[in-house]
């Protein structure tokens, strides 16, 4: 299979946190999505909390109506919300857990102790036109369950490895890699996101089968002193290069083995 171009997903919770600090109008995260967008990236992401912390339900419909990409809503599996996605039909879904005392989602989905209830939104979510993303920890059961709940994208969840340090690094790495590696050959599109930033993002860009990442915080807090347009670009291009390195290892191997054969 030829790959295609990894893709950017630009996070824009943040812009909202600002601005909500203080009830003001800005900074305004519609103004955010677009500048985003016109530094490359290839989607705007954003997470209507039950308890609107942050991004507000007339955010979601303006961003909605300017984009010239696509949005990616990123919600809990509660009928409030799966019917919000039904009436504005955003071109992607990412259910997410959600609990009311977390600073930022803390861990993944759990698809398994939940099948019935998320095959419900992912069928009600399809119908309504949405891709459906299921954001979970990078273990095969999890992933069996998003592919037997009928999600065609899982978002595997990067925390651990983004957190983690020496030894517990390469194997939060090496199961990151597994999870992909799974999930491809079930048929599922990949995405990841979770802790992202400009030291660790070449890595899990350069993971055969990732097709987007999603970054929010590490870009907004860059864009403090860089301006957003550069820190959106500046990330995309080290998540090509980290997915050239990635690819231009494969075909190493492959030549190696090859190689191998041949003898």
């Amino acid at each position: 299979m030829i790959a295609t171009r990894i893709q950017l997903g630009v996070n824009i919770d943040h812009v909202a946190t600002l601005r909500q600090a203080r009830g003001t109008r800005y900074p305004d995260p519609v103004q955010a999505a677009l500048l985003a967008e016109e530094a490359g990236a290839d989607g705007i992401t954003l997470h209507l909390r039950e308890d609107r912390r942050h991004i507000q339900e007339r955010d979601v419909e303006l961003i909605s109506a300017v984009l010239n990409t696509r949005m990616n809503l990123e919600m809990a599996v509660t009928e409030e919300m799966v019917a919000l996605a039904e009436r504005l039909k955003p071109a992607d879904v990412c259910l997410v857990p959600e609990k009311r005392e977390e600073l930022t989602t803390e861990g993944g989905l759990d698809v398994v102790a939940s099948r019935d209830t998320v095959a419900s939104a992912c069928e009600r979510l399809r119908a309504a036109g949405c891709q459906v993303s299921l954001f979970v920890d990078p273990e095969p059961a999890q992933i069996q369950a998003s592919f037997e709940v009928g999600a065609p994208v899982v978002e595997l969840h990067t925390g651990a490895y983004a957190e983690a340090t020496g030894d517990a690094r390469r194997l939060e790495y090496a199961r990151l890699t597994a999870a992909a590696e799974f999930a491809s050959e079930l048929g599922l599109v990949v995405n990841a996101g979770h802790g992202l930033h400009y030291h660790n993002v070449e890595a899990v860009a350069a993971i055969p089968g990732i097709h987007e990442l999603n970054i929010g915080h590490a870009i907004i807090a860059r864009a403090l002193f860089v301006g957003l347009k550069e820190a959106v670009g500046e990330m995309k291009r080290l998540m090509v290069a980290g997915q050239e390195s990635g690819l231009i290892a494969q075909i190493e191997s492959f030549d190696h083995d090859h190689d191998h054969d041949h003898e």
